[in-house]
């Protein structure tokens, strides 16, 4: 393998992996905040349903976060299978990923 396919190869896998921890701390943010808001609504003060919407909202976004973390698992096995078909022999490039990692949800069978 050439040094520039290398590098590339490198420099995919590490970006690969800064948009898996950021797709990470975005989940840990939507946590964090989901925490704060029902410690918030736990105030006597509060009526029980203040920020049900907002809670049901945040539910939402943490579903697309989990979505685009899915999606980006997907992005890193497509590298990894072309690692694999241009870095034969080379260790350390490519990643396996389970296939049940990225299943569809819609196509898994209960």
């Amino acid at each position: 393998m050439t040094d520039r396919i290398l590098n590339d190869a490198y420099n995919l896998k590490k970006l690969m992996r800064e948009a898996e921890a950021l797709a990470d701390e975005s989940m840990l943010a939507f946590a964090k905040l989901k925490q704060a808001m029902l410690i918030a609504r736990q105030n006597p003060a509060i009526e029980v349903d203040t920020g049900q919407r907002a809670l049901m909202r945040l539910n939402q976004a943490e579903q697309h976060a989990m979505s685009m973390s899915t999606s980006l698992l997907r992005v890193h096995d497509e590298l990894s299978k072309v690692a694999r078909e241009k870095a034969s022999g080379d260790e350390g490039v490519p990643t396996e990923i389970t296939p049940s990692a990225i299943a569809d949800e819609r196509t898994v069978v209960s």
